[in-house]
Order: structure tokens, then C-alpha cells, then sequence
């Protein structure tokens, strides 16, 4: 069975709809989808960040009463915004030393819009380094566009964060980071999912570079790093598998989880191994969320 690296849910159908539909799934709805996809357990990131979903913010405890609600199935990470007391030395190590000895595992998804080498976000890695926190970040291309921490073409800010922090482990995720899987040909190519063949980017030049970065599969733009390049995919999961994991970013019910049959696909054809599949599936997070 699967471990995912990258969940959602909120106690009880919330209020705000968007479009006509729930945007959000409850636990309940999740396990029942889990149990139908193979998925284990999950690892639950609340949203805490304004620039997140609209009219949704969740507690920490909330994430660690679910946990407590379906023992078994899912891990808490917790959620501090960087902006917290809005001062570059706020002592968020005393308040994420809180949180993991209530028992989070990590610090996610980190979606503050503000560049990764602001003081503020530092300070909010350095607490989770000294913590031993594992820390789930998301990407937005430039300020004021979208939720998630902001850096260039080429990732030089989360390059500067990797080599300050070496013990903290940053498990990458969204768009703007999955794109760089490649070579970024145009600016288009980070704010969604680009196609064509992959020719290296900085991903896989950090991930040989780093061994504190790793890669989270989830979301479309996890599947579709991978799906763009099929030859170049199972040689990218073949040589880093050790560092990726598997996940689904599972918000609203209904959510596409396309990676499940394509890792299950490239199991069976042989193109990778038992062994790297096993990893990727479950074993890499078993290993980093091991106490």
C-alpha cells in the first residue's frame, strides 16, 4: 500500500463552496477514498497561510484531533506562518518545539507568498532545523501571483535555503518547482505543467547536489514532471529513489490522483523495479517520518 506524503481534509464539510462544490474533502470521505486507491496512511498539512484556500483556516490542533479521530491513517505535520509575531527573530523555534512534543512530525505546506531568502522565512526554517522538522514547501512564481514561497528560474533562493540549512530536510511540491524538472523555455512553462521531453533542469542538479532536498510527488504537477518524458522519468525515478516521494495533494473530493496507476503502470512493465517502486510507494516516507 501507498503512504501519501501530501493530504488535506477539514473536520466536517466546510462552509465555503467555490464553483458550485465542495472544495474541500472531510476525513471521513478521505479514508473511504484511500481505501479504494491502496493508500495506507497520510500525512495531513493544514492550511494556515491567507494566501491559501479562501474563507479556509485550519489549527494545528484541528490536524492533530483527526489524527487522534482515525488512528493509523493519517500524520500530522503542523503549520506556522513565517509571518508569525511579523519579526525576523520571533522565537517560532519555541512554538514548533511545542508542536513536536504534541507529536507533528513536520512543517507544512509552507505557502506564505514571500521570497525563500526573506528573514522571516528563514528564521522560520531555522526553527525547523533545530526541531527536526521535515518541511513541505510550495512554489509561486513572483509576489502577489499565487499562494506558496516565491523564487526564480533556476531555484537560486531555495539553493541558497538547502546549503544554510544542510539538516533540514525540504520536501519540494508545486508547479513552479516541478517545471524546473527541465529546462525552463519560456516563462509560461512555471506556472503550470509543460510538456515536451525533458532536457535536465535545476531539480535533478540540486537533488545531486543536496542530500537534504526532496522531491514530492503529488499534485498534477508531480504526475505530470514525470508523464512529460516517460524514457526520462524512469530514469529520473531509477537514480533518485531514494528521494522522492509518493503523494496525491488530495483537497476537494474528486481530486485526480493520475500517479497512483502511473507508478503502478511502470511497476508492471518492468521499466522500474520492485525495488524503486516500493521505495517511491511507501518506503522513503516510512524511513523520513520514522521517529
Amino acid at each position: 500500500m501507498f503512504i501519501d506524503i501530501h493530504a488535506h481534509t477539514t473536520r466536517g464539510r466546510s462552509i465555503v463552496e467555490l464553483n458550485g462544490r465542495q472544495y474541500m474533502t472531510t476525513p471521513e470521505e478521505l479514508v473511504k477514498r484511500y481505501d479504494q486507491l491502496g493508500i495506507e496512511k497520510a500525512v495531513l498539512l493544514p492550511l494556515v497561510n491567507p494566501e491559501n484556500t479562501p474563507g479556509i483556516y485550519q489549527s494545528n490542533e484541528e490536524i492533530l484531533q483527526i489524527t487522534r479521530d482515525f488512528a493509523g491513517r493519517f500524520v500530522p505535520f503542523c503549520n506556522v506562518d513565517p509571518r508569525a509575531r511579523n519579526h525576523w527573530q520571533a522565537p517560532l523555534n519555541k512554538i514548533l518545539d511545542c508542536y513536536r512534543q504534541a507529536g507533528f512530525l513536520g512543517l507544512g505546506e509552507v505557502s506564505a507568498n514571500l521570497p525563500f531568502l526573506d528573514a522571516k522565512v528563514q528564521n522560520l526554517f531555522a526553527a525547523a532545523e533545530e526541531n527536526n522538522f521535515l518541511l513541505t514547501f510550495h512554489i509561486s512564481p513572483f509576489l502577489n501571483y499565487s499562494y506558496g514561497l516565491v523564487d526564480d528560474s533556476g531555484l537560486p533562493q531555495l539553493e541558497e535555503s538547502l546549503r544554510r540549512f544542510p539538516k533540514l530536510r525540504f520536501l519540494g511540491h508545486s508547479q513552479a518547482f516541478w517545471a524546473e524538472i527541465s529546462t525552463i523555455r519560456t516563462v509560461d512553462d512555471r506556472f503550470g505543467y509543460p510538456t515536451g521531453p525533458v532536457t535536465e533542469g535545476a531539480v535533478p542538479r540540486l537533488l545531486r547536489q543536496y542530500p537534504n532536498l526532496y522531491g514530492d510527488l503529488s499534485a498534477g504537477s508531480g504526475y505530470n514532471a514525470l508523464a512529460r518524458d516517460r524514457e526520462y522519468a524512469v530514469k529520473f525515478l531509477s537514480e533518485f529513489q531514494d528521494r522522492l516521494l509518493f503523494g496525491t495533494d488530495i483537497c476537494a473530493p474528486g481530486t485526480p490522483t493520475p500517479l497512483v496507476d502511473f507508478l503502478l503502470e511502470l511497476r508492471s512493465s518492468g521499466e522500474i523495479s520492485e525495488v524503486v517502486f516500493q521505495k517511491i510507494a511507501r518506503g522513503n516516507a516510512e524511513r523520513l517520518l520514522a521517529r
